[in-house]
């Protein structure tokens, strides 16, 4: 049992002030009102001093962090980049890969495996997030050219047969050659389609929804805007899903990626429940800044990080972020203007819906799992908790 009194806990409803949650066997078991002392209960007990309670948050979109990346392939770089964003209050993570080799692509399947076998603590891994190889090259970003390509069933197929209940999402451009297809096929496996690195316009994201595209991927970035064709104009990507009610965005809110107005707008028009925060976190987060690589330290592309972002060392695109998921929080509600309780949800109950986890994760409620952060006004995390277990404490680091 542990019981985790005087904090301010966030609920889905309102913030209690002083109250206690229970815990046992990974699980929140109760809740209360009110403080209680130590010998009032049986277990552990902590006083949190008012620091607020929230859910552990859920990062669906992150490469790397702590000096590791997903695509390095190995092991101990899975679990750093756990134990790294762990410290910022992430408790569940979708490990996310980078445009590769079909050969890279299936070793990190077998290394994924691996790390599911370990006893370890720390942050969960809620399946894979496979960003590419199917982009429109236009816009790649820092996504290496080499190994962009069109959707290939004879590729996808043998992937999602094998591999299925491994793969949480896939993102991929829906207006190339065969990505209507691509899309349905991974739908049947019951996993999440994401338009991302995409050209497309509103009459070729219309027919992605209905083949089951729900997600804009780090919305605006690697993505059309108005275009025109013809002399005619076009709503572009970003248009589109703003016009589209059934696709929720994700976005990277670190103040660099999107400045104050966009953040304001996205909210404005999309609305808190369709928003998701997300890191996009390549291997420098949590780390000094200068010289990075993004993707394998093998066949990754050069970067450089200053002023709190990841750059191509010719300056012509961000190459993935640098946040934290405290500094999402903090950035929502300093720039954004919305309230602690809507940013807090953008990155808990909204990304657990999206995946379809609700019914465990992302909200302080009884019969959910105990996974749970604790911060103060700063929004600096104290103690992070994963099923019920500590896998962090300020002062650890």
């Amino acid at each position: 049992m542990l019981t985790i009194t005087n904090a301010k806990i966030i609920t889905p409803y309102r913030i209690i002030e002083n109250g206690t949650v229970w815990i046992a066997d990974g699980k929140i078991i109760d809740l209360a009102e009110h403080p209680v002392g130590a010998d009032e209960v049986s277990g552990e007990w902590l006083d949190a001093k008012g620091l607020y309670l929230a859910p552990g948050f859920i990062d669906i979109h992150v490469h790397g962090g702590g000096g590791a990346d997903f695509m390095d392939n190995t092991v101990d770089a899975f679990v750093k980049i756990a134990d790294t964003h762990a410290k910022y209050g992430t408790t569940a993570m979708l490990p996310t890969t980078l445009t590769s080799e079909p050969d890279e692509l299936l070793q990190l399947f077998d290394v994924y495996q691996q790390v599911l076998q370990l006893d370890r603590n720390g942050c969960r891994f809620l399946g894979l997030h496979l960003e590419g190889p199917y982009f429109a090259m236009n816009q790649r970003g820092a996504q290496d050219p080499r190994y962009i390509r069109n959707p290939d069933p004879l590729e996808y197929e043998p992937i999602l047969e094998k591999y299925h209940h491994l793969i949480a999402r896939w993102s991929a451009a829906p207006e190339l050659p065969g990505a209507l297809a691509f899309g349905r096929s991974v739908r049947e496996y019951g996993i999440l389609v994401a338009l991302a690195h995409t050209d497309a316009v509103y009459e070729e994201i219309v027919p992605a929804v209905e083949s089951g595209y729900r997600l804009a991927t780090h919305f605006y970035s690697g993505m059309s805007g108005m275009t025109r064709r013809n002399a005619h104009r076009y709503a572009g990507a970003i248009e589109s899903c703003f016009l589209i009610d059934q696709i929720d965005v994700e976005i990277i809110a670190d103040g660099v990626h999107l400045p104050e107005p966009f953040l304001r707008l996205i909210h404005k028009v999309k609305g808190t429940d369709k928003i998701i925060l997300i890191t996009d976190a390549m291997r420098a987060a949590g780390m000094p800044e200068g010289k990075s690589i993004l993707g394998s330290l093998k066949r990754g592309v050069e970067v450089i990080v200053e002023e709190g972002v990841a750059k191509l060392p010719d300056y012509s695109s961000f190459a993935g972020s640098v946040a934290t998921a405290d500094r999402l929080i903090r950035t929502m509600v300093n720039l954004a203007g919305v309230s602690l309780m809507e940013a807090v949800q953008m990155i808990t109950a909204n990304p657990a819906k999206l995946l379809g986890i609700d019914d465990r994760v992302g909200t302080i409620s009884v019969g959910k799992d105990a996974d749970i952060v604790l911060f103060d006004e700063q929004i600096n995390i104290h103690y992070t908790y994963v099923l019920g277990k500590i896998c962090y404490q300020k002062g650890d680091d």
